[in-house]
């Protein structure tokens, strides 16, 4: 592809983006005219109010004017920032948006435009950026028998429906959070890890469940940090003490006004990590979720006991792959690394919500022109096991459209991508009658065996096309059937439920997958397939 197709694919791409963005932003979102508690919108606008009328040292304590059971602050103070600022600006337009105590529920056309249109301009300024610049710097020119190009991944990622339903449909600022874990992710690939560190100190104290990134950042920083052979031992310490002092400075910053006093950051750390709240909420598409279908455990384990179950479940889930690369350190695993570490988070960790998978998408997406077509399914599933919560928020219009679009989307990459004429989807109809033919001239099973050698990538690729097309088929049945019947009297939540579990199972293999793919890529090798880095 050369410069002026990759350029003009771009600027199509993030166009399209930003119509889906404003398309979706049209449809109703999470809480929409339902109090008394209304919804995610409503938390968002009401962190606006309390962060502009409060001193900061009320803004995580409950007061008189502060009541932490209507949508306190539950996220670390960079989100409070934000919500101050976004306040800021309400207060210029008109103070009603932000009264304290009388705005709740507030819903009038204009705010709901200027809520929109918050979201819309941190994707513009963050997310949509981080995306172009981290395919454009991490991932080389492909040659000719590459799988699909940075501006073809930067498309797929930037139109991921997952991300688009959430925070400009349901409502939040996901990307945010996930831009600066982008900046982190690619400043670590190319070799800047204190600028990458900085990064992931922004994105952790955004959202506290940048914690699912976290393992494979400190590990692998770590690794870095072991001298190599031939090196002194003080490169290794000057490296760490450079790392670990960038972090507890941006720390320090980020936490200043609320390290005044010992009772001020316990404020604050009980609203981040509320272990009373319970082991999940909605139904989730994770071990406990499912599990509790033959074994309630909400009934029979109290929250700090399963709290302690869980943290172990995820540290044995999360440890052979931190151990791997630690040992074995490749920054070609890094990626493959923190989808594992998510994923783990995800399926066992205390307090998960169906938006979390976001946070196991985002390296899925930036792994997506390695291997297009597990990223691509994976994806779709994650949108799947949200269906319950769009579908609350009166968004499945938008999602079946938005999923659809980015299947078709695919489907036209993988068939028609410049220059390469490799199977990826679908196997090639030459092939597909040629592996027939010989089939049928193999009258011996020894012949036949040989027959299956020779053709054994159409086979491969027969294989995983059918197996992938009887998943989403599965997909597309529950969906009809969550849409067309109504729940049995008895088990309101069974459609629900049912859809958490056949998600989990899924998510359950890529995890078993990845940690496949990560053990298989060996230490220091400067390049696997077309994944190129720059080297040490």
């Amino acid at each position: 592809m050369n410069t002026k197709s990759e350029f003009l694919l771009y600027g199509l791409g993030i166009l399209t983006a930003i119509l889906l963005r404003c398309g979706v932003s049209l449809h109703p979102y999470s809480g929409a005219g339902k109090p008394p508690m209304y919804g995610d919108y409503e938390a968002q606008r009401h962190w606006m109010e309390i962060t502009v009328n409060l001193p900061i040292t009320d803004w995580y304590r409950n007061t008189s004017t502060n009541d932490l059971q209507y949508w306190g602050l539950d996220y670390p103070p960079l989100t409070a920032y934000h919500s101050y600022l976004c306040g800021v600006v309400s207060l210029f337009i008109n103070p009603e948006y932000v009264s304290l105590t009388k705005s709740r529920g507030y819903e009038t056309e204009e705010h709901k435009l200027f809520m929109r249109y918050t979201v819309l301009l941190v994707d513009l300024l963050l997310f949509i950026p981080a995306a172009v610049v981290y395919f454009k710097s991490v991932y080389k020119k492909n040659p000719k028998k590459s799988l699909i190009t940075p501006s073809l991944g930067t498309l797929l990622t930037l139109l991921y429906p997952g991300l688009i339903l959430i925070d400009h449909g349901h409502f939040q600022y996901n990307c945010v959070s996930l831009a600066f874990a982008v900046y982190a992710i690619l400043f670590v690939c190319t070799r800047r890890p204190v600028l990458g560190s900085i990064c992931f100190c922004l994105a952790l104290n955004y959202k506290q469940m940048e914690l699912y990134h976290a393992i494979p950042f400190f590990v692998y920083l770590l690794s870095t940090c072991i001298p190599k052979p031939g090196q002194s031992a003080l490169v290794g310490v000057t490296r760490l003490a450079k790392i670990s002092g960038t972090v507890i400075l941006t720390f320090a910053v980020i936490w200043a006004p609320f390290l005044i006093n010992v009772s001020s950051t316990f404020d604050v750390l009980r609203r981040l990590f509320p272990v009373a709240r319970g082991i999940f909420e909605d139904k989730v598409a994770n071990v406990w979720c499912t599990l509790n279908v033959f074994y309630k455990l909400k009934l029979y384990i109290g929250n700090e006991q399963m709290f302690r179950y869980c943290t172990v479940a995820t540290f044995v889930a999360v440890l052979p792959s931190s151990i791997d690369l630690f040992l074995r350190p490749n920054v070609k695993k890094f990626v493959i690394a923190l989808i594992n570490s998510s994923l783990a988070f995800f399926l066992f960790s205390f307090q998960v919500h169906e938006k979390t998978i976001l946070v196991v998408a985002l390296p899925v997406m930036l792994y997506l022109p390695v291997e297009p077509i597990v990223c691509f399914w994976f994806l779709i599933l994650s949108v799947f096991s949200m269906v319950p919560l769009l579908l609350k928020d009166e968004l499945m219009v938008a999602t079946i459209s938005l999923v659809l679009f980015y299947i078709v989307l695919f489907y036209i990459i993988c068939e028609y991508r410049p220059g390469c004429n490799n199977e990826m989807f679908f196997p090639r109809y030459d092939n597909v009658i040629q592996l027939i033919s010989d089939t049928k001239k193999s009258g011996h099973y020894r012949l036949l065996l040989r027959t299956f050698r020779k053709h054994y990538k159409t086979l491969l690729t027969m294989g995983r096309s059918l197996l992938i097309i009887a998943s989403l088929s599965g997909c597309a049945l529950f969906v009809a059937l969550i849409l067309i019947f109504h729940p049995p009297m008895n088990y309101p939540d069974l459609f629900s439920l049912i859809i958490s579990i056949y998600s989990c199972f899924h998510f359950l293999a890529f995890f078993i997958y990845f940690n496949f793919v990560q053990f298989n890529i060996p230490p220091a090798v400067e390049d696997i397939k077309h994944f190129k880095f720059k080297s040490d």
